[in-house]
């Protein structure tokens, strides 16, 4: 069986390559060895927004009375919760189904390899091997729950995130190592349904750590007023799983103070690792750094015709990266002159409550940079649609060129910024200026005005503060 490309993996990097190669007129098939639309649809975005929007539904309920609303009482059903969860990534899953069938694309079920020749040997469940010849190859193979040596999955007291998605009853307690999108996201979800949590991290700036120091700070003390403990700068040393539950040891990177934690589940969230083993890399001498696959601007390996991209390339593990990536790499093998991606312009988004959203450098990297910079900022609490809907907490911060205006980066958090960030990335793409912000009109009242109260903000124009 011959065909112009095979991609190995069908999340949003691979499906969405293997459409486009076939709108470009290619002969394409895509090998996976699970469910179409990869960890992305089946156990990472939509999944676990689907989660998040039951326990944001659940606290709406629960604070109705502050909207006049009276409400006897509301429990949440933990399993129903994650029903409705399954049932959204099955519905998603079998819609790629149905856009592989409407694309004329091949699905082949298995575990892909690379061999040498421009071929992917597929083992399907049952060990039985077969091999199919390309033009060109597009590993797409994504990434999985890191885990860290002396603490194991196990997925029964430690858990991984696809566990933490399908646990067969709700902790009462439960710890998470790691702040980052991931362990921040089901803390929120946890806690909103009534478990105690506890966030553990590393890095001494706590929740979000990549993210500016501001918006940290601001999580922060959103999480601890609703309850969830945060311990930043603190590293765990063991748990020991012996009994019920799980006893925790910590340790207080300053003081070198050590306490113990009890909990009923530990959920293991310090990243991601790619899904570079045993994919044939080493037989045809693709070449790696640090457990990453090596590629141009336009994704091919050392190896030509052979292409990578997604979660085990450098660059952000992020579903739209790895579309984007997709797209550029299959435009490329059809002889078109795509634009590379800048990956200063990459939005990140955080979907616990209040959301989180940014692009560019945060106000410390500007300075690192070199730059001369204007900084504004606009808090929700002095937006009419935010106090309207109940939703103050938060702000927008955006950062310019002092010299040209110059669009350096936005930091948001809030309700529903995850929807406002694109104004920002599109704007940054344009080479909009801090004034043309200023004067383009937003509708009011919406959210999205204080992208606008922030721009006037750093440059001394600011109405509504």
């Amino acid at each position: 069986m011959n065909f112009d490309l095979i991609v190995i993996g069908s999340g949003p990097g691979g499906y969405v390559a293997a459409i486009r190669a076939s709108q470009l007129g290619m002969n394409v098939a895509v090998v996976e060895k699970e469910s179409l639309g990869g960890i992305c649809l089946n156990w990472g975005c939509i999944p676990t927004k689907a989660l998040l929007k039951s326990a944001q539904v659940f606290e709406y309920i629960s604070h109705a009375d502050d909207y006049g609303i009276s409400v006897k009482s509301a429990t949440a059903n933990f399993s129903k919760m994650v029903d409705r969860s399954r049932g959204v990534a099955d519905g998603m899953s079998k819609g790629v189904t149905f856009l592989m069938k409407k694309n004329k694309i091949t699905v082949i079920n298995g575990h892909g390899s690379l061999v040498r020749g421009k071929k992917v040997e597929v083992t399907d469940e049952k060990g039985a091997k077969k091999t199919y010849e390309a033009k060109n190859i597009i590993l797409a193979t994504g990434g999985r729950a890191k885990t860290l040596p002396n603490l194991p999955i196990d997925n029964e007291k430690i858990i991984g995130y696809r566990k933490a998605m399908t646990l067969p009853k709700q902790p009462k307690k439960l710890v998470v190592m790691g702040a980052g999108a991931i362990g921040v996201e089901f803390a929120y979800f946890y806690n909103a349904i009534g478990t105690e949590v506890t966030v553990i991290e590393y890095m001494d700036q706590g929740l979000l750590p990549r993210e500016d120091p501001d918006v940290s700070k601001e999580l922060t003390k959103v999480f601890k007023k609703s309850g969830i403990t945060v311990l930043a700068g603190t590293s765990v040393e063991e748990v020991i799983t012996k009994g019920r539950g799980c006893t925790v040891k910590i340790k207080n990177k300053k003081s070198g103070k050590e306490e113990e934690l009890k909990c009923d589940i530990v959920l293991s969230a310090v990243g991601v690792t790619p899904n570079t083993e045993n994919i044939g890399l080493e037989a045809l001498g693709i070449k790696t750094e640090r457990g990453l696959v090596l590629v141009d601007d336009y994704y091919q390996t050392n190896v030509p015709g052979i292409y990578a991209i997604g979660d085990i390339v450098p660059g952000a593990a992020l579903a739209h990266v790895a579309s984007a990536e997709g797209i550029i790499c299959v435009e490329k093998i059809a002889g078109q002159n795509p634009e590379p991606i800048d990956y200063n312009n990459i939005p990140s988004c955080t979907y616990c409550s209040p959301e989180v959203a940014s692009v560019g450098y945060t106000e410390a990297a500007a300075k690192e940079a070199g730059f001369e910079i204007k900084v504004g900022k606009f808090p929700f609490s002095a937006s009419g649609k935010a106090s309207a809907a109940g939703a103050k907490a938060g702000f927008v911060k955006v950062i310019f060129d002092a010299k040209y205006g110059e669009f350096l980066g936005a930091h948001m958090i809030g309700a529903n910024v995850t929807e406002m960030i694109a104004e920002v990335v599109a704007t940054r793409k344009l080479e909009t200026t801090g004034h043309e912000i200023i004067k383009t009109i937003h509708p009011h009242p919406t959210m999205s005005e204080a992208v606008m109260e922030a721009a006037a903000a750093a440059y001394g124009e600011v109405i509504h503060l």
